[in-house]
């Protein structure tokens, strides 16, 4: 016998309407390029959005095509986010940070029909125009008065006159709650990214888990800014779950320097905002040049890398603000993990704290976690033994778009995250070490493969291993260790400048060292363990 109940759709046009119905005067605030700040509320947003959305079905946008966006966290971005999928199509955030190949690889791949971008990514789209073979028009997201020209891309169409023509009156359509929504890809670390194709309802039951008062406890009276970019995966879920909840939204922009931050935080009035390391750490330099404070701020998620144990202890005793530490990945939505403290940690004396909040934290409900052995064996959950780290729930993908079969998507709806982590009895998970070559650096990864492959192609180098040290302000940043041929000769300079043009200035190596051999596995694998040991005291010049 089933229960009767309504069967109602979980979809992610609910969120917006709810919050216009019954939290209709809350401001969103929005910053833009040129410093300006724009205001508006949830009832006119979702009014603009409805607008959107008959714009993008008299354009010929049907359900599951793909939409793509290049933008800030901006109002209009935002509009994006329910706009596009609240008629069943899909909105695809695109990484203006990738390499251009990458972005025309994306683009392709999900087959966008129309690219939506701030003003100031015309230079890179207009390189890339012609190998953009599937998008059918160029939006600008910008006033008339605004509106850039183009000499390579005809008939640019302008957002604001897009929308402005469209009728008031709009309702919602209603389908199936496991429609495809919205599309981010990874970063492509080991070959081409991956698309990760999320879906109504888990975007949903994702917002719910996350607004929890064990999550990220978001309600109507906090003021949130996520920090973290809307084209990341689903803007951390935050302009979801913040609309779930009614809260006042304050989308940051493109400027997210130490000044820029507290500014808006004061002038405001933040509560709760979310980011990586490497914004906090600009924060603090600013905070301490200045002497300001953060007055309405308790609290920050920080996520996308390990957070230092200093940042936390220096947020909580010199600004009162309790750090959230999170974990989670493209492929979770991205929360996998969140750090709260169980009742029992309410007597916890201060160094004890800072042990607990240095873990990644708890499974939220609807997640489980499992460390195996390389053998598939599940490991204990004693806080000691480490092993291959696997999720699953309802807001973990199942697989990759366009690829058929994937080597970490596993039986029964696990998937291997390629972390290697330790579980304690409580459910805590620490990450201990990464299975893949790749480096964190300020919230985004570097592949130390990809890095070693290009400079091993140099006529001089026999070898190459990158490894990630230790840095204050970006988490991690690559060395380049190299093996030269015998009989040859090639400076520190004439390696960067060979690989100026193959690879991306922030993946740049901060120093090379030249040694006489690298350490192998029996199997002729460079053995990166043994490098890192070697180097685990290695400081960088600019430190």
């Amino acid at each position: 016998m089933l229960g009767l109940m309504t069967d109602k759709p979980l979809l992610i046009s609910s969120l917006i309407e709810y919050a216009a119905k019954y939290h209709g005067e809350t401001e969103i605030v929005s910053c833009n390029t040129n410093g300006s700040i724009d205001r508006s509320n949830y009832k006119k947003v979702n009014t603009r959005c409805k607008k959107l959305a008959q714009s993008l079905l008299k354009m010929g946008v049907k359900k599951g095509d793909t939409i793509g966006t290049m933008a800030w966290s901006n109002v209009r971005h935002y509009e994006l986010y329910y706009g596009v999928s609240g008629i069943g199509a899909i909105c695809h955030t695109i990484n203006p940070r990738l390499f251009p190949e990458q972005i025309s690889f994306i683009a392709n791949d999900a087959n966008d029909k129309y690219l939506f971008l701030d003003a100031e990514f015309l230079p890179l789209v207009e390189n890339l125009s012609k190998t953009l073979v599937n998008v059918k028009k160029f939006i600008i997201m910008c006033s008339k008065d605004e509106m850039p020209s183009s000499k390579i891309i005809d008939d640019l169409i302008c957002y604001e006159e897009m929308i402005e023509i469209e009728s008031d009156d709009f309702s919602w359509p209603d389908f199936d709650e496991k429609t495809a929504s919205s599309l981010c890809y990874t970063s492509g670390t080991t070959g081409n990214p991956k698309g990760v194709l999320y879906a109504h309802r888990s975007t949903v039951i994702h917002s719910m888990a996350a607004a929890a008062a064990d999550a990220m406890c978001i309600s109507a009276r906090d003021v949130i800014m996520p920090v973290a970019p809307m084209f990341h995966a689903n803007g951390w879920g935050i302009p979801y779950a913040a609309t779930m909840a009614g809260a006042k939204l304050v989308l940051p922009g493109r400027n997210l320097d130490g000044e820029s931050v507290q500014s808006l935080i004061e002038n405001e009035q933040v509560t709760f905002t979310a980011a990586v390391p490497t914004i906090w750490l600009m924060l603090f330099e600013y905070l301490e040049k200045t002497g300001k404070k953060l007055e309405s701020l308790n609290r920050c998620v920080i996520g996308g890398s390990a957070c230092p144990r200093f940042m936390m202890e220096k947020f909580y005793e010199k600004y009162g603000v309790d750090v959230i530490h999170c974990w989670g990945m493209t492929e979770t939505s991205p929360i996998g993990t969140i750090n709260r403290p169980l009742s029992k940690h309410d007597t916890t004396d201060f160094t004890k704290k800072f042990d607990l909040a240095v873990k990644q934290g708890r499974p939220v409900y609807g997640v489980e976690l499992k460390i195996t052995d390389d053998n598939g064996i599940v490991l204990p959950n004693d806080g000691k033994s480490f092993g291959n780290l696997w999720i699953r729930g309802p807001w973990i993908c199942s697989g990759y778009l366009n690829i058929k079969n994937s080597e970490t998507h596993g039986d029964d709806d696990w998937f291997l995250t390629g972390d290697v982590a330790t579980l304690d009895s409580d459910g805590y998970m620490q990450i201990t070490d990464r299975t893949k070559d790749v480096i964190k650096s300020g919230g985004e990864w570097i592949s130390s493969i990809e890095i070693e492959n290009f400079a091993a192609g140099h006529p001089a180098i026999k070898e190459a291993a990158v490894i990630g040290i230790f840095h204050p302000k970006w988490d991690e940043r690559p060395l380049l260790i190299l093996v030269k041929n015998e009989n040859s000769e090639v400076t520190e300079e004439e390696i960067f400048a060979f690989l100026k043009d193959k690879i991306a200035s922030w993946w740049m190596p901060n120093a090379i060292e030249f040694i006489g051999a690298l350490p192998h596995t029996a199997t002729g694998k460079i053995q990166k363990l043994e490098l890192r040991e070697k180097f685990k005291d290695y400081k960088f010049e600019d430190i």
